[in-house]
């Protein structure tokens, strides 16, 4: 079995004519850019894009395919070199029990049930060339239709105080909105760990998933997971997801959940932390208050223990976030060592400190190790690292 560097959360800003598709994505985030940046700076070896259901994405991947720059795998997905593109999307449902907003991601085998998929999806939603639209129809009647397809369902960054499965969508579980035998895993998000999210009883049969919902090509691979697999296609993906044969996830990597944008209770004015019951924020005054992750998964808390068996999740800090270490440094280190898989997984101290300053070595083996020293984020805020 061989292991494999996957991130299946990027998104794409625009198409290769200009057009926007992730509003808020960087205009340098269109599929061919993102592809050459995964697999030539990053060193990942497989993506999932998942708004590649916007007609215009669609009509790049099937040029690439016909001018032979990309393949398609007879087991799922699109081969470029060594990296495999996952084709998926993102949606927004909110049913009529006002539950919701929640992000889903569903992923595809190929261009033509993509295809497919995205002709289903116009008659359900307002805009097809957009992400994360809001598609009018039941969590239920898009699970059993990516399903219908052969597709992977995984409900994203499940905790986020936005627009996620727990932040805003469900009172207390999953089931009421999705039916919990067509999860295919849970994608964590950004200020959670493996260890918060087994606190919930009902994500104990789960695979877990972190990706980096990157919006720029610097932040893709700022979470991410090795996999176990024969080889990086869609099919190995579904055993991987269902633990079978062999194939599973090694581990998860991503951020300390200190450092992630919503892990503590803040004031949404001065981002003064607050107690979870707090009604308005002893600062300032202000009464709105954005609810922490950590504190909203004590309110669901329904376990103590992790399953047997559950894969490590490795807090590790991503090279931009270390001090010092600008974007002239980031491509020195990666055009000498390869790419930031290399350097945050193979790269010795000895090798790193020919490259950079010590003090800079010293961080990254630090941010590999998770004996970083930290400063907790909230409302939207990054946490920091945090000199001791």
């Amino acid at each position: 079995m061989n292991r494999f560097y996957v991130d299946l959360h990027i998104h794409i800003g625009r198409t290769w004519t200009g057009k926007p598709v992730k509003i808020t994505g960087a205009k340098s985030l269109t599929f061919t850019n993102i592809i050459e940046h995964a697999r030539h700076e990053k060193g990942l070896n497989m993506v999932g894009i998942i708004d590649s259901h916007s007609p215009e994405v669609i009509d790049e991947m099937e040029s690439l395919i016909q001018s032979g720059e990309v393949v398609e795998h007879p087991n799922g997905g699109i081969v470029f070199g060594d990296l495999t593109v996952i084709p998926g999307s993102e949606l927004e449902i909110y049913d009529e029990n006002c539950h919701g907003p929640i992000h889903l991601l569903c992923y595809f085998p190929n261009l033509s049930v993509m295809r497919t998929f995205s002709s289903w999806l116009s008659g359900h939603l307002k805009n097809i060339q957009l992400s994360s639209q809001r598609i009018y129809v039941s969590g239920l009647v898009l699970q059993k239709k990516v399903k219908e397809l052969g597709g992977i369902f995984i409900p994203a960054h499940v905790f986020t105080p936005f627009k996620s499965l727990y932040g805003k969508g469900v009172k207390k579980s999953l089931t009421e909105v999705l039916d919990p035998a067509l999860i295919d895993g849970i994608e964590l998000g950004l200020s959670s760990d493996t260890s918060m999210a087994d606190q919930l009883k009902e994500l104990h049969n789960y695979t877990f998933v972190t990706n980096s919902d990157a919006h720029s090509l610097a932040k893709i691979a700022r979470e991410y997971q090795v996999i176990a697999m024969e080889e990086p296609t869609f099919l190995e993906l579904q055993k991987a997801l269902k633990g079978e044969e062999g194939r599973q996830i090694i581990a998860n990597y991503g951020l300390d959940p200190l450092l992630g944008k919503y892990h503590k209770t803040v004031c949404t004015e001065c981002l003064n932390p607050v107690n979870n019951d707090d009604q308005l924020c002893n600062l300032c005054g202000n009464k709105k208050i954005i609810k922490g992750v950590a504190d909203r998964i004590l309110e669901l808390k329904t376990s103590d223990l992790s399953p047997v068996g559950r894969p490590p999740y490795i807090h590790q800090v991503p090279l931009e976030f270390i001090p010092g270490l600008g974007p002239r440094i980031l491509e020195k280190l990666v055009n000498h060592f390869g790419s930031e898989m290399a350097i945050l997984h193979e790269v010795s101290f000895e090798a790193l400190k020919e490259v950079v300053p010590v003090k800079i070595a010293e961080f990254i083996m630090k941010a590999r190790e998770g004996t970083i020293h930290l400063a907790a984020g909230g409302g939207g805020k990054y946490g920091k690292i945090a000199h001791p």
